[in-house]
């Protein structure tokens, strides 16, 4: 192939994936209009704060990349003031075989360690935990993964009250109410709702995870 022919296909290639990348991260009018706010920019880590091993987390194509060793990501953006009570939480997620990452809400930055405080909704649709993909971890699991590797599907946290459901491709997964008193495992004590920010998880080297489109609006 003609060098000349070459260079003008990977400037085709590399115009279509700018162009494919352009379609994400944004809100329509609709969005907006119903009170959809946008918390990953799709161009940068602004408005988030990694913990340990920072580098497990990175952004290509319109996508945040999570594959490295244990690190949280923590959003610490401008959006209510990265405290939420009630509201919907949309992301669009891709695994990737033999991958564990998580989605947590009311919680807080920790510099280390699994986050103490808050839920996590677990994002898993192959790796060797039994506690699959949209489940509350270790709260109320779910034994049977919602979506496929390789694909990407949408899941929608909701909380409003003591009332935590999941959603994954408009299909509910979890539907759980906390007791009141609260009654979180002996080694989880932080397992409750209160309020806080979000978190992104990075597991372990083996698994990798991409998320665009993570958008939030805040419920009464």
């Amino acid at each position: 192939m003609k060098p000349i022919l070459i260079l003008s296909l990977l400037a085709v290639l590399s115009g279509a994936r700018l162009s494919a990348a352009a379609g994400h991260n944004t809100l329509s009018a609709a969005d907006k209009s119903a009170g959809w706010q946008l918390l990953f920019d799709g161009k940068s880590l602004n408005g988030w704060k990694a913990s340990e091993n920072q580098g497990t987390f990175s952004v290509q194509d319109g996508e945040l990349v999570v594959f490295g060793k244990r690190s949280h990501l923590f959003y610490t953006g401008p959006v209510n003031g990265a405290n939420f009570r009630n509201f919907e939480l949309s992301l669009e997620i891709k695994t990737f075989p033999k991958a564990n990452s998580g989605v947590y809400i009311h919680t807080a930055y920790q510099e280390t360690g699994w986050p103490d405080k808050g839920y996590e909704v677990q994002v898993n649709n192959t790796h060797k935990d039994v506690k699959k993909g949209a489940g509350l971890y270790a709260i109320k699991d779910n034994a049977e993964a919602p979506a496929k590797d390789g694909e990407w599907y949408t899941m929608v946290v909701r909380v409003e009250g003591k009332r935590i459901q999941t959603f994954v491709n408009g299909k509910q997964i979890i539907d759980f109410t906390e007791p009141t008193p609260a009654a979180p495992p002996a080694n989880m004590k932080g397992r409750m709702l209160s309020s806080g920010t979000f978190a992104i998880q990075g597991h372990d080297p083996e698994s990798k995870v991409v998320y665009r489109n993570i958008k939030v609006r805040a419920l009464p």
